[in-house]
């Protein structure tokens, strides 16, 4: 009887401890699925990435809380977490920002996750794209939306001057711009981005220049100074404006075409759509005419990336690898015209169109500025010397001599 006894209370316990458990598998699943992860979206809205989210969250149970934070005050908010320690668990990163993030200590290192991962590895995607993930053979996020520049051209106006497509060339570019400005008063051919601080170093890589050699700067190298020089050209000559003419891309780019001609991203595709005026038939877009080397484009775009101090790397990861897959690229790209960083993305028909496929090709000659942390600084430093250039006609070897000196002091830093 005792013995009865001792088992039915064995039984009862045993039968407790179950359900203990099975509630605690129970709470762990709920605790799971109630978890809610911070995600840094850079841009004043996050309406395009919304969709995205949502497909995550329905597929894994864990929420995703999204802030937007403008991009004019990204990098100090971030360095201002990175310092407590505090901030998203996930995050879009600016391209050229990886290498200053990764020097702070502010992203997790991805190396193995990628190299364990198929997925994700580096031939799915773009070899521009991927550089910008990296920093000495480290790295620090997943390729997620890409973009480079192509020339784009008013088909109409080009034909008028003896071009049946787009200039290929140098000599063919300037020779182009050249005839369209006689066209008249405040008209020219082509426009030199006086406030783009990569678009220099593109047409210097063009002409064959190496930017940064063994750790050296090498801007003032003869490759980068005769680029300058041939940009130079087309303002001494009335072919592109000395300055910003303040105009609008309708105004500018619409109509008579001021500026028939200019170097600019995807994103320019929809603003000649709404307010140039344009039937689709007068403009187009080219990869960029061919230097004496090259006709290297700029990559840029955005990556995404793990904070280094959340407590939720695992979930964060999970969900930065699910925004970067095939399905969910090509949908933020719906809702964004970003484009896919996946080479494997572009076969799909939302990306058909001549237009963005001209990107598609352009992107196999395209390179990221290289990964600096100074790199920011070393542009807006680049911008300031051009103007001296154009503006006050400083000679083009000296000021490259200084800028060279000022961006090897930032770069010894």
């Amino acid at each position: 009887m005792r013995f009865r006894k001792i088992l039915e209370v064995a039984i009862i316990a045993a039968s407790a401890l179950l359900l203990a458990s099975c509630g605690s598998s129970s709470a762990k699943s709920s605790q799971s699925s109630s978890k809610t992860i911070t995600f840094w979206y850079g841009g004043d809205a996050a309406t395009a990435v919304k969709p995205v989210v949502k497909d995550f969250e329905k597929k894994t149970g864990i929420k995703v809380k999204v802030q937007s934070v403008p991009w004019s005050s990204y990098n100090d908010k971030l360095l201002t977490a990175a310092a407590s320690k505090t901030g998203p668990d996930a995050l879009v990163v600016g391209t050229t920002e990886v290498a200053n993030y990764a020097s702070s200590q502010t992203l997790m290192d991805l190396t193995n996750e990628v190299k364990k991962d198929s997925s994700i590895s580096d031939n799915q995607f773009f070899k521009g794209s991927v550089d910008t993930t990296k920093v000495h053979n480290k790295q620090y996020a997943l390729p997620w939306y890409v973009e480079t520049r192509v020339l784009y051209y008013r088909k109409d106006l080009l034909k008028s001057v003896g071009y049946d497509s787009a200039p290929k060339t140098w000599s063919q570019l300037y020779d182009a711009a050249l005839k369209l400005s006689k066209r008249g008063k405040n008209m020219y051919g082509f426009n030199v981005d006086s406030a783009e601080p990569t678009f220099g170093f593109m047409f210097a890589r063009q002409n064959g220049a190496t930017l940064i050699k063994n750790g050296k700067a090498q801007f003032n190298k003869a490759p980068m100074v005769d680029a300058l020089k041939y940009l130079d050209k087309f303002i001494k000559n009335g072919a592109a404006p000395a300055q910003d003419t303040k105009l609008t891309i309708g105004q500018s780019f619409g109509s008579k075409g001021p500026i028939p001609m200019f170097i600019s991203g995807p994103w320019m595709i929809q603003s000649i759509q709404k307010t140039a005026g344009l039937k689709d038939s007068q403009w187009g877009v080219a990869e960029l005419p061919k230097g004496p080397v090259n006709n290297m484009s700029i990559t840029g775009g955005g990556d995404l990336a793990v904070f280094n101090y959340s407590k939720h790397k695992k979930e964060a990861l999970e969900f930065v690898k699910f925004l970067n897959s095939k399905k969910e690229q090509i949908k933020y790209f719906k809702a964004s015209n970003s484009m896919p960083t996946r080479k494997s993305a572009w076969t799909d028909n939302s990306l058909s169109d001549s237009k963005i496929q001209t990107f598609r090709k352009q992107l196999n000659a395209s390179e990221p500025m290289p990964a600096l942390k100074a790199w920011d600084t070393i542009g807006t430093n680049y911008t300031k010397a051009w103007q001296q250039i154009t503006i006050s006609h400083a000679d083009i070897q000296k000021t490259m001599d200084s800028f060279n000196k000022q961006s090897q002091q930032l770069m010894d830093k």
